[in-house]
């Protein structure tokens, strides 16, 4: 297994370039940002399984709300959860 070592200045490229790449993917017809987002959504933009996502629920990380057996996430909840992460 080869290890890599990023800078500090390169992890902050990479969560802005990766914030960037995310707006784009749910930008709705209308070119505005969908308010909320469904599970595949969530998991195609943060390259996640079921199962995580599920864990993140279940451990509170990720808020969501859920109608008539669909999650629904907020959009705005996903990007301060990628700004915390890319903070930490």
């Amino acid at each position: 297994m080869q290890i890599e070592i990023f800078t500090k200045e390169e992890l902050l490229k990479f969560k802005s370039e990766l914030i960037q790449e995310i707006k784009q993917a749910i930008k709705s017809d209308d070119g505005q940002p969908k308010e909320w987002l469904r599970s595949s959504e969530v998991r195609k933009l943060l390259k996640i399984s079921s199962g995580t996502l599920q864990n993140l629920r279940i451990k509170g990380i990720i808020p969501y709300e859920k109608v008539g057996g669909i999650f629904y996430y907020a959009y705005a909840d996903i990007v301060q959860l990628l700004g915390e992460i890319g903070n930490s």
